[in-house]
């Protein structure tokens, strides 16, 4: 291999990569727009002397239509399709029922389940889809966001590394060994790997993944973000106790077969005990604010707001089943999907001086009046520290009173268009679920699938199939589809590609990997498969994992001919490794994650940097015993 001389280009790209390095690191400035500066720099260096063939200012913004950059944008929109039709809400659900509100049983199960996707469809499209699953699942149980994205991400990294079809550098690595064949003798002539030959690698590398982060996530994720904290909202209890003194639970209570309450109407039970009962569950129908003359069927369960304390005293009386937390209420009263709003009643409404009771408010509206807020005084049906319980359903509307409810997001989008009302509450979620789409949906996210498994289709075109076929068939509107591409993470992947492009065909990362395998000349064969690995793990940080398995299994085939090792094992090291991407958000998936969550780099440093450790580690040790 005749040696490469260090270039002017060269040296410009090395400082190109230590300026790019030093921006993600301090985060003087967000990384997207790091991003972007890098990609004018690397522009503006071309027009220098001597620096000519540093990147091709005609393709300076191809990285806008690279295969990757179409490919997320697509897998965002079918994403946000699958989750219009209610589909995302309903495998939320069963995680829930198997995970509870536990971190530590919510995250294997969330990251096992995408690693074992991401090793059959392509790794940011399984994170993509998982991506608003987590969202709900962390508005439901409180648990921050940015506590649960980081493991699903990292899995859905280690899952491409299961299989031959997981990731590009996977995909690749059978046409690279059938062109190193071209140059070697018979006797080292390599056999192409099987579809499943490099799942005990990615299986160890999964489990590693996932009990890291059960042992450790306590210490190396991120606390709860701002944005944590603003999505996950007030519960009702905490809400109403913050601003109306109101000091009220929400309990789910089971009505045995045969109760004593059989007959009773919710209307006597509410006004006998001073408890609100929101929601009723019946034969597997649930309702919503039901109406107050509905009878008691058994066996049944309630969702009662009250003290739960006084709850639990009743449901002893009456033999009820008081349960721990939400199961069958836990969806209907996610935040997600409904919460507590004001509502005032506007001068000349026609609900003035008519009640709560005379119009039926439940039927009519789909709400629950839970106080009503008049000048200084708040009065509700549940008894607080500074006055008694009020028959509020009994007391007439007066102009300017607001309505303290608790509802359904949708139902209270409909009462905008109410002129007797005006909705004061503004940061609540308006979104128009669409089941009846749901075949559709089901129906291009599979053909989508299908053509990426079964089919020479680019990968790019195949989700852009799916994903327009889910606006052209209305389960997403244009505009929505647009809203749910994260253009943030477009510009950030799109603007490195021309520093990968530079990086590669300037010689650059040639140049480095020779200075690297010439301090590993002499080595032991263990030594030198660790050593590849390693500069595999760097070049994929600054690259795409693509260019650096193009570049490197050559390389490495070289040097295993030339030490007495296996070519086809240092060829899937190359392949494997270029998958050891955690330590900045240059992977597609890590780019995914960051704005959702509100990641720092410093936070991808802080757990991506042992995980890269435990990659390389578990990795080679794997390798060793299997191979």
């Amino acid at each position: 291999m005749d040696p490469l001389i260090l270039t002017q280009e060269m040296i410009a790209v090395l400082c190109v990569l230590g300026i790019t390095m030093t921006l993600f690191v301090t985060e003087v400035v967000r990384v997207d727009l790091a991003a972007i500066m890098v990609m004018v720099l690397v522009g503006a260096l071309s027009y220098l002397p001597g620096l000519e063939n540093l990147a091709d200012i005609n393709q300076l913004f191809a990285g806008f239509s690279s295969n990757a950059v179409i490919s997320i944008i697509a897998v965002m929109i079918i994403g946000a399709g699958l989750d219009k039709t209610g589909i995302m809400n309903k495998v939320a659900a069963v995680i829930l029922k198997h995970g509870g509100t536990s971190e530590a049983r919510l995250i294997p199960i969330i990251s096992g389940t995408v690693g074992v996707i991401s090793s059959f469809m392509q790794n940011v499209g399984a994170a993509a889809l998982f991506l608003p699953v987590v969202s709900r699942i962390s508005a439901r149980t409180g648990l921050p966001l940015g506590r649960m994205l980081m493991p699903m991400g990292f899995c859905a990294i280690l899952g491409g590394t299961m299989t031959l079809v997981g990731s590009s550098p996977m995909i690749l690595l059978n046409d690279l060994i059938a062109s190193a064949n071209a140059d070697l003798p018979q006797a080292a002539q390599m056999e192409p790997f099987d579809l499943f030959d490099p799942a005990p690698v990615g299986l160890a590398l999964i489990l590693s993944g996932i009990a890291y982060f059960v042992l450790f996530g306590r210490w190396v994720l991120p606390a709860a973000s701002p944005r944590d904290d603003a999505a996950a909202g007030q519960s009702i209890a905490e809400y109403l106790k913050a601003t109306y003194r109101l000091k009220a639970d929400l309990v789910e209570v089971i009505v045995p077969e045969g109760n004593i309450l059989v007959g009773q109407t919710l209307d006597d039970i509410m006004l006998a005990h001073h408890l609100y009962i929101i929601g009723t569950s019946y034969a597997g129908q649930k309702v919503i604010a039901p109406r107050v003359t509905t009878e008691i069927l058994t066996p049944c369960r309630l969702a009662i707001l009250g003290h739960r304390k006084v709850i639990e005293e009743i449901c002893d009386i009456y033999g009820l089943t008081v349960l721990p937390g939400l199961e069958d209420f836990a969806e209907d009263f996610a935040a997600t999907r409904a919460g507590v709003a004001e509502v005032v009643i506007t001068p000349g409404s026609d609900v003035i001086g008519k009640t709560g009771r005379d119009l039926r408010f439940r039927q009519t509206h789909g709400m629950s009046l839970l106080a009503i807020h008049r000048g200084e005084e708040t009065m509700s049906l549940v008894e607080t520290d500074e006055h008694k319980a009020a028959m509020i359903g009994d007391i007439p509307f007066l102009a300017g009173d607001t309505l303290v409810v608790h509802t359904p997001w949708d139902m209270l989008s409909r009462l905008k268009q109410d002129r007797d009302f005006v909705v004061v509450t503004s940061d609540f979620p308006e979104e128009e679920l669409r089941p009846k789409k749901v075949g559709w949906a089901l129906l291009f996210f599979l053909l989508a699938l299908g053509l990426i498994l079964f089919s020479d289709v680019r990968l790019s075109l195949c989700l852009l199939i799916g994903a327009v076929g889910m606006i052209v068939t209305r389960v997403l509107s244009i505009d929505e589809a647009y809203e749910s591409v994260g253009w943030s993470t477009v510009f950030l992947l799109a603007s490195l590609i021309p520093l990968g492009m530079a990086v590669q065909n300037t010689g650059t990362a040639g140049w480095i990997a020779q200075q690297v395998l010439t301090l590993l000349d002499g080595w032991p064969i263990w030594a030198l498969q660790a050593g590849v690995a390693v500069l595999a793990t760097l070049f994929t940080l600054v690259m795409s994992n693509v260019g650096a398995t193009v570049l490197l299994v050559p390389l490495a085939v070289s040097i295993a001919v030339a030490a007495g090792g296996d070519p086809a094992i240092f060829a899937l090291t190359v392949a494997i490794s270029t998958s050891n991407s955690f330590l900045i958000p240059t992977h597609q998936v890590n780019a995914l994650i960051m704005g959702p969550a509100g990641y720092r780099v410093a936070d991808f440093l802080r757990s991506g940097g042992i995980m890269t450790l435990l990659f390389l580690v578990v990795s080679q040790g794997v390798m060793a015993l299997v191979y």
